[in-house]
């Protein structure tokens, strides 16, 4: 069974930074796209940045230029580096494989971040 375990989340004021992890286990972690994702107070959950098995990455055009992913396969762990934080980033972020998120056994419990203005 796949495990996901997100932390490094907190509260930090308008254009602070925080650096969010997640460790995978129950997969071969190195094989798989890894993604970020976010869900604010009465919202749906949105996709926030993507980083393929090979490198490559992908992001919301709302994080652009602030947000960078990346991964360390010796570690089962995938990075969220967000920089100048701004309110509307307010949410719990969750991490997953993309291939996995229809499966609602698949999701951690999330890490919390609070901007404030």
């Amino acid at each position: 069974q796949v495990q996901l375990v997100e932390s490094g989340g907190g509260l930090v004021q308008a254009g602070g930074s925080l650096r969010l992890s997640c460790v995978a286990s129950g997969m071969i972690f190195r094989l798989n796209s890894m993604a970020w994702y976010r869900q604010a107070p009465g919202r749906q959950r949105d996709f926030v940045a993507t980083i393929t098995s090979g490198g490559h990455t992908n992001y919301a055009d709302s994080v652009k230029g602030r947000f960078t992913i990346s991964r360390d396969n010796a570690k089962n762990t995938v990075y969220l580096q967000m920089n100048s934080l701004k309110p509307e980033d307010t949410a719990t972020y969750y991490c997953n494989a993309p291939r996995l998120i229809s499966d609602p056994r698949s999701w951690g419990q999330g890490t919390r971040v609070t901007v404030s203005s």
